[in-house]
């Protein structure tokens, strides 16, 4: 059995992150094709040096997100990926795949001059982040993987129908958007009209998809409103959501069993899995498996953390996997 992190089942508390703060540096990076991404760097100068991969795919850092690291101990490079949050085009799919992004990484390591950094990403990110440590293992010293997201078709119908009899009100909720048609694929219905050059029906599609996430992130067994969204915050999520739709259509560009066959590759890279017990996004045993081809990581089952990486068991995991690997370069 993994070594499991006894700690409290707790919301969500701002008092287990670190104190709010500003990046000493921030810009664009040209990456091509047409892309600029957005980058910012926290923490000091001098620190260990850490990239961290947002979740999504579509998704993007916010200030929150610098928060989850001791800013005494790292240098921490947040971005935003092709098409997301504040990079440009925001929502552009075209030449947007995960050798595109892995390619970027690699670039903005050089850009900022950084030898090698620990390499850390949570859901989509974690997935990356195998990706990226595959293909550029001499770049890296370490690999801090949460809420494995292992990009197969049975990740895409599990988020979509795997907690349907645990939540059977919000997922009706979900199911109600879809027509009879497309019922035994709900997920095929959600991805297609998500990409849909109708805007009404992309928008639906967006708040019933909002709706069900945020069920599975809370843990809510009954039936959450649908999010309420002006019209500049609607269009943001179409192209947010789109992104991910075109990434899940294609597998992330990789699959399960492409992406284990990469993560054999870094046997020799430290790596720490965290995933939470209760997380109804990502399963746990997608940790396991993971585990399993590599089995010199480390892999902590998190007791009273679901998905969110602001879940208070989850922060306090990730705080203390991440000062350890300062101390003594392992886990």
């Amino acid at each position: 059995m993994p070594p499991r992190l006894a700690t409290p089942s707790l919301a969500a508390d701002d008092a287990a992150l670190f104190p709010p703060s500003e990046p000493f540096d921030s810009g664009w990076l040209d990456v091509g094709d047409g892309h600029r991404l957005w980058y910012e760097q926290c923490g000091v100068p001098q620190g260990l040096p850490v990239v961290f991969l947002h979740g999504g795919p579509g998704s993007g850092c916010s200030a929150r997100h610098r928060r989850l690291f001791d800013p005494q101990l790292f240098r921490v490079v947040l971005f935003d990926q092709r098409g997301c949050g504040r990079s440009l085009p925001r929502g552009r799919v075209a030449s947007n795949t995960t050798n595109d992004v892995v390619a970027d990484i690699e670039r903005l390591r050089e850009h900022l001059g950084i030898d090698r950094w620990l390499v850390t990403g949570g859901s989509w990110g974690s997935s990356l982040a195998i990706a990226y440590c595959a293909a550029h293992l001499t770049s890296c010293l370490g690999a801090l993987l949460r809420g494995v997201f292992l990009t197969g078709k049975d990740d895409v119908d599990g988020f979509f129908q795997g907690a349907e009899r645990l939540w059977p009100e919000a997922w009706g909720d979900l199911a109600e958007g879809v027509p009879s048609l497309h019922s035994a694929r709900i997920a095929e219905y959600y991805i297609d009209a998500v990409c849909s050059s109708d805007a009404d029906l992309a928008g639906a599609a967006v708040r019933r998809w909002m709706q069900w996430e945020a069920a599975l992130t809370s843990a809510s067994d009954g039936q959450l409103p649908l999010p309420v969204l002006d019209d500049q915050a609607l269009a943001a999520a179409i192209d947010k959501y789109r992104v991910q739709a075109h990434y899940l259509a294609h597998d992330c560009f990789l699959g399960e069993a492409a992406l284990l066959a990469l993560a054999v590759k870094m046997q020799r890279l430290p790596t720490a899995i965290l995933h939470g017990q209760n997380d109804l996004v990502c399963r746990p045993a997608n940790a396991r498996r993971l585990h399993d081809v590599l089995p010199g990581s480390r892999l902590v089952l998190v007791e009273g953390a679901g998905h969110s990486p602001f879940d208070t068991p989850m922060v306090q995991a990730f705080i203390t996997t991440s000062r350890h690997f300062h101390a003594h370069g392992a886990f």
